[in-house]
């Protein structure tokens, strides 16, 4: 098909190809890393459809991109085996399952949170929360800062995200300005030509492919913004989740403290702890963890449509995938074809490691911000000079949450068990402890 890449002389078939991303959507449990440790088990390992080399250039792809890379990844993967079909196809596997378990999730928590055994269950869930949020930014950590600039670029982003509450877009595109200036200073020769591309990139269909997807994602959201009701609900989730889609480089962690103060401070969707629920249940769904967008768009669309809360929540979830997911289809097939001569920018690069090392001072912000809400509940905040400092009441420290992070972080990050028992012993903690 027109836009694909040659691969390994064999045929893969369609049905194979779907039965396997199908496979994958359903058990792609953990996050990116386990979700991209799966593709390569069973794609590379076990099938041989793909060499290691051409599955590493398709992920240092995805991984210049913003949005989810494990599902952008998938989507690529089925582009390189079937074309746009097959990366469509291979997306909305990826996504699928764990979409309609969120939504189903979400529907639960507007009609049954108050009760006290879900209650119970929710509590355990977001103290569990801080421990992932830690163990994702040791890790992030390690494979982010190499060298001491890049660990003044991550305290510079903590700093500026956290206290000085520099919008997210702003502190990423800093970095990335950053990484491209030392590039140039430190590298004064003349980048040399780029090796000749595996395939030369099909670019009228990438064109053709990026104008269909462009209208796929910006016509519903003219028409909500623009229309009669632009005031409501829906059309703010649409316009937000474009922007999220837009400047979400990092993955779903470096995004989720922008999108949590935005939700609960600025549009009133839901309340600070709500948004470690959600977390807490998109951990324990198959796919994207940017799957909790889906719970503050449902949540959102519950409260403040005007409709019954399981419709308005419904269409709110609806608005917040379509808005989220839409444009990472765009960016895979436009960019799709010419990943191998990408692959060879130095200044690219340069910027792209640079993000990633502010993305780490950014889910430290994660961290900090979520570990307040779930060992002191609401707090307020003191402004001296530019910086915006919390004020705690000692007297407010909720040990039990305390006591459910601290064993679940024992349990993630020392002994490494599976991340869903933790969540699981975390959830029945919770339960016992309000019952």
């Amino acid at each position: 098909m027109a836009g694909t890449i040659a691969l390994e002389q064999q045929k893969i078939e369609a049905r194979d190809a779907f039965y396997t991303f199908g496979k994958i959507g359903l058990l792609s449990f953990g996050g990116p890393a386990g979700q991209i440790a799966m593709m390569h088990r069973m794609l590379v390992d076990e099938r041989k459809w793909i060499s290691e080399e051409r599955f590493l250039h398709a992920l240092n792809f995805c991984m210049l991109l913003p949005g989810p890379e494990a599902m952008q990844l998938a989507t690529y993967l089925g582009w390189l085996f079937h074309g746009v079909r097959g990366g469509v196809v291979a997306g909305l596997l990826f996504i699928l399952p764990g979409a309609c378990v969120m939504l189903a999730l979400s529907a639960l928590y507007v009609s049954f949170g108050q009760v006290p055994v879900v209650e119970g269950l929710l509590f355990g869930l977001k103290a569990a929360v801080l421990a992932i949020v830690l163990e994702a930014l040791i890790k992030v950590g390690k494979r982010a800062l190499t060298d001491y600039p890049a660990y003044g670029i991550a305290v510079c982003a903590f700093v500026a995200i956290a206290l000085i509450k520099m919008p997210f877009p702003l502190v990423i595109l800093i970095a990335g300005l950053f990484g491209f200036a030392r590039y140039r200073l430190t590298n004064r020769l003349p980048p040399s030509l780029p090796e000749a591309s595996l395939a030369e990139p099909a670019a009228r269909g990438a064109f053709q492919s990026a104008m269909v997807w462009t209208m796929l994602w910006l016509g519903p959201l003219v028409l909500l913004v623009a229309g009669p009701g632009q005031s409501n609900v829906f059309a703010a989730e649409a316009a937000f989740f474009s922007k999220m889609a837009v400047v979400t480089f990092g993955g779903a962690y470096a995004v989720l403290a922008y999108v949590a103060q935005q939700a609960v401070d600025y549009y009133g969707w839901l309340k600070p702890d709500e948004m470690l629920t959600g977390l807490g249940l998109a951990e324990t769904t198959p796919g994207p963890l940017i799957l909790v967008l889906a719970f503050v768009g449902f949540v959102g669309g519950a409260r403040l449509s005007g409709f019954d809360p399981l419709t308005g929540g419904l269409l709110g979830g609806l608005t917040a995938l379509w808005f989220t997911f839409a444009p990472c289809f765009l960016w895979i097939f436009a960019g799709a074809p010419f990943v191998e001569r990408l692959r060879h920018v130095g200044w690219l690069k340069a910027s792209l490691a640079a993000i990633t090392a502010a993305v780490v001072g950014v889910i430290a912000n994660l961290a900090v911000w979520f570990g307040l809400h779930v060992l002191f509940g609401a707090f307020q905040e003191r402004l001296v000079g530019p910086l915006h400092l919390p004020l705690l009441d000692l007297a407010a420290f909720d040990w039990a949450a305390a006591a459910i992070a601290s064993g679940a972080a024992v349990a993630l990050i020392a002994l490494r068990l599976n991340m869903l028992v933790v969540l699981g012993l975390a959830a029945l903690a919770g339960i016992l402890l309000r019952l």
